[in-house]
């Protein structure tokens, strides 16, 4: 092994925006086809449990025990889809006339954050996907306008339920890296994420994903139809 070198040009790397923002709502326990989120301007995701506990014997330190680790994020924007209105807890009374305190529908959301290094700020992107979220109810704050007008800027907690990834633990959030897959399996998830002229954007569950990004022809990325956007919500 040769000596460590710490901040090689180009090997500086960090991450940065968010864009593309696609919003998956849930129907009958089952993703129903993306739609753009225009103006969305943050996405935190903070992770919960994972906490442990201490547990003593003979008089030492016995054992660790782990609580169930949580994915939780909080989605602000500056507008949301149509779409969203239910997974907002709001409805049509009728035609102009909403009213909220509704049930709320679970949805998916994918999204971009941006790869840079030193010497390459265009060095690659992630695509973030979050499943069987929930939005909680969330604050919006009117203010008059005056010299120095503000847009009106939505907030929404959101907490999650896992599904199911072959061979390993049930998963809420999915991270792609496009400067390590092949450019035909970034091709075959973005267009089963995004949709083509033949077909309609959906959500890939983890193991559709594999199945993906496993791909050498990119032909089959437009086959959306499948059961495996079902997903427990």
């Amino acid at each position: 092994m040769g000596k460590l070198v710490w901040d090689k040009q180009g090997e500086r790397y960090y991450e940065t925006g968010v864009s593309k923002g696609v919003l998956y709502p849930m129907s009958n326990g089952a993703y129903q086809t993306g739609v753009v989120w225009n103006g969305l301007t943050q996405v935190s995701e903070s992770p919960e449990g994972a906490e442990t506990t201490a547990l003593y014997a003979d008089n030492i330190k016995y054992l660790n025990l782990q609580s169930v680790e949580e994915f939780k994020a909080t989605i602000e924007a500056y507008t949301y889809p149509d779409e969203f209105a239910a997974c907002n807890g709001e409805t049509n009374l009728a035609d102009g006339v909403q009213i909220g305190q509704q049930k709320r529908i679970p949805f998916g959301l994918s999204y971009q954050t941006k790869i840079g290094t030193d010497d390459d700020p265009e060095k690659g992107y992630k695509i973030h996907i979050i499943y069987g979220a929930l939005a909680a109810p969330s604050e919006k704050a009117y203010a008059t306008v005056n010299d120095s007008p503000e847009a009106i800027t939505f907030s929404w907690e959101v907490s999650t339920t896992p599904v199911e990834v072959e061979g390993f633990k049930p998963t809420a959030s999915v991270v792609i890296d496009s400067t390590k897959i092949s450019a035909d399996a970034l091709k075959n998830l973005e267009n089963y994420l995004y949709g083509t002229d033949d077909a309609e954007a959906a959500i890939p569950l983890p193991d559709k994903i594999v199945e993906l990004v496993s791909s050498n022809s990119t032909s089959e990325s437009t086959d959306t139809t499948t059961t495996d956007t079902d997903a427990q919500g």
